[in-house]
Parts: C-alpha cells; sequence; structure tokens
C-alpha cells in the first residue's frame, strides 16, 4: 500500500483506479462493506484500488477549539485500510483551499488522478456548491456505484453510532457496529510520573487525535511492538495475561484525570505486576471491560485508593472468566 500526500494544485496521476471517499473514522462494518464493493469493482474493471481520507477530518477543521471526538487516528486507519488489501491511501490536506474546490473541479482533479470508477455512500455529496453526486459524476463519464447505509437491528452503521455507545461504555455495541474490539495504539512517551508516587507506574500513550472518542477507566488487554517487531511483555517482564494472545491485562484511564488538575486528554496504561521497561514501544490497547468514568478524588491518598479499588475489580473480573 502507498500513501498519497495530495495537493490539488500539482495533482499526482496514478494507475488508473476505482476509488472511495470519506473520513472512514473507525472503520467500521459499514465501511467495510464499502471497501468489499470497491475490491469487487475494481477487480471486474482491472483496476487498482484507492481510499482519499482527510486530515483533518473536516469537523476537526471547522471547530479545532472544540473537536468531535475520533475513533481512529490517521496511523490507526491506515493500518486498519491496509487489512483491505487497498492499493493506495489518497491523504487530503483539509484546507482553505480544498474546502473551497467546487464539484466541478473536485471532479476534474479525480480524473487527473486517474480515478475510472467510484464507490460512494447513497448520502455523498462533495464540493463546497454541494451540488457533487452520484448523478453528477455520471453524467461527467465516472462509472459509479452507490450503497445504501448498513444496519444492525434496524440502526444504522456510523462512525457517530459508534461514538454514541463508547461515549456509554458499551464496549459490546461497538463491537457489533466496529466487527471487532475497540481499541487505541500509540507510542509510550514521558508524562507526569504521578503514578510511580502512588505505587501504580503507568504508560503514557500518545493519543494522535485531538479528542479521544472514549473516556474513563477500563480493564484492557495490551499489545506491544517495538521498530515492527511483536514484543512479548510476559517475557519481558512479567504481568498478568490478558485475554488476546500475547498480550498482558491492564487498567486504563482514558481523559484529563481531573484528581491532578490534568488538562489534556491522556492514554494512561497500568500493568498489574508488570516490572519491564515500556519507553520506546509502541502499545495497542484493546478495550474489553468498562469499570467507570472518570472520577474526581480530593487528595492522591483517595486517589490511590480509588485506583487500587479499581485493579481489584479488573482482577475479580479476570478471574471470574477463567
Amino acid at each position: 500500500m502507498q500513501i498519497i500526500d495530495l495537493d490539488p494544485h500539482i495533482p499526482i496521476a496514478l494507475p488508473p483506479h476505482a476509488l472511495t471517499i470519506g473520513n472512514f473514522d473507525g472503520v467500521h462494518l459499514g465501511h467495510e462493506a464499502m471497501l468489499q464493493t470497491l475490491q469487487k469493482d475494481a477487480k471486474n474493471q482491472s483496476l487498482a484500488t484507492a481510499v482519499m481520507v482527510f486530515e483533518p477530518q473536516p469537523r476537526e477543521f471547522f471547530n479545532p477549539q472544540n473537536p468531535p471526538a475520533r475513533l481512529t487516528n490517521f496511523t490507526e486507519k491506515v493500518a486498519l485500510l491496509d487489512k483491505h488489501g487497498i492499493d493506495f491511501i489518497i491523504k487530503a490536506d483539509f484546507n482553505d483551499d480544498f474546502r473551497h474546490l467546487s464539484a466541478h473541479a473536485f471532479a476534474m482533479l479525480l480524473t487527473t488522478l486517474g480515478t475510472q470508477h467510484l464507490v460512494l455512500g447513497d448520502d455523498f455529496r462533495f464540493g463546497h456548491d454541494r451540488i457533487g453526486d452520484k448523478v453528477f459524476l455520471q453524467n461527467l463519464g465516472f462509472g459509479v456505484d452507490s450503497l445504501a447505509t448498513i444496519t444492525h437491528d434496524n440502526a444504522r452503521i456510523s462512525s457517530t453510532a459508534v461514538r454514541e455507545a463508547l461515549a456509554q461504555g458499551d464496549l459490546n455495541a461497538a463491537k457489533i457496529m466496529l466487527g471487532r474490539d475497540y481499541a487505541m495504539t500509540g507510542q509510550v512517551i514521558h508524562g507526569d510520573k504521578i503514578g510511580r508516587t502512588l505505587n501504580f507506574p503507568t504508560a503514557n500513550v500518545a493519543l494522535g487525535r485531538l479528542k479521544p472518542a472514549i473516556q474513563g477507566v477500563f480493564g484492557v488487554d495490551v499489545l506491544a511492538d517495538k521498530d515492527g517487531q511483536m514484543i512479548d511483555l510476559y517475557v519481558l517482564g512479567g504481568g498478568i495475561k490478558g485475554q488476546t494472545m500475547s498480550s498482558l491485562l491492564g487498567a486504563v484511564n482514558v481523559g484529563k484525570r481531573p484528581s491532578v488538575n490534568g488538562t489534556d486528554y491522556r492514554l494512561e496504561v497500568h500493568l498489574p505486576e508488570f516490572r519491564g521497561d515500556l519507553y520506546g514501544m509502541t502499545l495497542t490497547v484493546i478495550f474489553k471491560k468498562y469499570l467507570h468514568g472518570e472520577r474526581h478524588y480530593e487528595s492522591l491518598a483517595d486517589l490511590k485508593d480509588g485506583i487500587n479499588k479499581d485493579v481489584d475489580e479488573l482482577m475479580a473480573w479476570r478471574n471470574a472468566l477463567i
């Protein structure tokens, strides 16, 4: 798979391809249906496959001070799309120039790129004038396949629906719509090291997004790799094995840490009984059990007691699964 940074002023000519366009936040089952159709149509027409995504996502661009929650950062999104065998990811820089493109100018950009066929949602619109749709593209000579909304239990599967489920701590509903457990991936970076003073050391995992879609305290499985090589954390430093192969059980807090007057979003992982060094590693945090939302504790002693209770509850849950 090749990642293409799109400059509307200097577009790159790619091999003739079938294209789908969108945010693809979360790459849920509705997105997967689009990708499967894209692959089928491309194979039937001997075309390459391409997905155009926007960075930042449009709503982040328009409201950076109060951005919407985001399911996947760009790196996570690329990894999920790569599993579907996509040939090209076209990363469109969503800026003032791009958002002012008319529907006709955008269609001409697709022609220059080498797009011959598109797979779109039935409600897809484009161009600052919003006149771009399936019929508009067909009239310009593009082949277009339009997909209806994918549903589960008569409810629309969408990134918004997944975000709403995660905001409520409903990991099972999110899993049904995603087709997998919700997970976040990021590199371990230096934090405030407050956890060490409480005897609950944590790994601070880079979020790679302005606002996470999930907040609170959770039981998780944690996988690790370094320089693209999977690391067996149990061999590295002990710990308690998780449900996922090669993972360790972890307790995670995602949020702003009100008990220590935090102002930015953090993802902090505590691995019970683990004694290894995680700096420089990339962790994949797989959310398995919702414990509760973020809480404000009046003192560090109260915070330590609260963490201890969370870990005890997590251990009780884990032991019940064995």
